[in-house]
């Protein structure tokens, strides 16, 4: 399929289904980029044309991701080529970004996805900015020299102001977690994913027991310090690709998903033959990062610290306990509700008030 109209996009080829990672389709389809749905439409395209930027949609390309760009480096080598990924995808596309085909880097950078065209362009021009220009040696060197410096300064200020507010619009100022809004669109995009690929997702919910009875007693800022204990200690208990956020107060939450695909030929030992079941590594992960958090020594509590903090929590999955992020919550909510009735620090699975995940082996 190709696209003409506005100049806006012009030189740029899309690759793959822009559907899956642009909000406002129509901008592209009055623009003059080319869209290509099909991978090897895409590289022939490539070989044609000459564009000066290539953007590859990662989903649903799976495994073909490394080759499809290897193809399209050899098409046309001095295109920059942006991968567009989706929240679940950015680890592997950052490992895809610092890797070297070649003596070229693999891709030259990437975007996270759903976007509107015109952040899609803003991200571009970023990556613009960032290639110096190289003074020529034909006499007037030491001017040009001095002004890349000044280009490659001031470059690396709007890199780091471009930085923060990327982090203040994902991420816990406190914690450093992820914030809320990201961990429900995240959780969204792997909803998606699982349906698709018939893989697995479970959400846990937790809060701090007597959080408030720490803030009265100790004051605020022994209570920031345990949100950020908490923090640390579920990031050292989950696996890297599992995702953690504040989503308020002294709430938190973790996404535990299935990162293999059948696309990279991994067998899926996880998926649920049995639907009431919770996947072994979200169920063993809950009980060890429930248990870290007991045994955690606080100063600030003073020599009472050490064993006095405790969590409660709920586990819902997918597709067992809900097909959507808002069943998943609520549900989570539920059984974290039934835990502080049952008597606080413990982790119930939706559904079995009797059911606290350290009886389960």
């Amino acid at each position: 399929m190709v696209s003409k109209g506005d100049t806006d996009l012009a030189g740029i080829l899309l690759i793959g289904d822009i559907g899956k990672v642009f909000s406002d389709t129509d901008a592209i389809e009055r623009s003059a980029c080319e869209v290509c749905i099909d991978l090897l439409d895409g590289i022939e395209a490539a070989a044609k044309g000459e564009y000066q930027t290539i953007c590859v949609v990662m989903e649903g390309h799976g495994g073909r991701v490394v080759s499809a760009v290897k193809s399209l480096r050899d098409a046309n080598a001095e295109a920059k080529i942006i991968l567009l990924a989706q929240m679940y995808e950015e680890s592997r596309a950052k490992e895809l970004v610092g890797s070297k085909s070649g003596d070229a880097n693999f891709a030259d950078d990437y975007l996270i996805c759903p976007l509107r065209i015109s952040s899609f362009l803003a991200g571009l021009s970023r990556l613009e900015e960032r290639i110096p220009v190289i003074p020529d040696s034909s006499g007037a060197g030491e001017g040009k020299r001095s002004s890349v410096l000044e280009l490659e300064h001031r470059d690396k200020k709007s890199e780091e102001k471009e930085r923060i507010l990327e982090r203040l619009a994902t991420e816990d100022e406190l914690t450093g977690l992820k914030n809320r809004r990201y961990i429900f669109e995240f959780s969204r995009q792997i909803l998606e994913r699982a349906k698709r690929e018939d893989s697995w997702a479970t959400i846990l919910v937790f809060d701090i027991d007597n959080f408030k009875h720490y803030n009265d007693v100790y004051g605020h800022s022994a209570g920031d310090e345990i949100l950020k204990q908490a923090a640390v200690l579920m990031r050292k208990c989950c696996r890297s690709h599992d995702i953690v956020g504040r989503i308020g107060g002294d709430e938190f939450a973790v996404v535990f998903w299935d990162a293999k695909t059948s696309e990279s030929g991994a067998a899926n030992s996880e998926r649920r033959s049995v639907q009431t079941e919770h996947p072994k590594e979200a169920v063993f992960i809950a009980k060890r990062f429930r248990r870290e958090f007991n045994n955690s020594e606080l100063d600030l509590l003073g020599p009472e610290g050490k064993g006095v903090l405790t969590i409660s929590g709920g586990l819902a999955g997918f597709p067992h306990d809900g097909s959507t992020v808002k069943d998943l919550f609520e549900r989570a909510d539920e059984a974290l509700l039934e835990a502080k009735r049952s008597g606080k620090n413990r982790i119930y699975l939706v559904g079995e008030p009797d059911n606290d995940i350290s009886d389960i082996e």
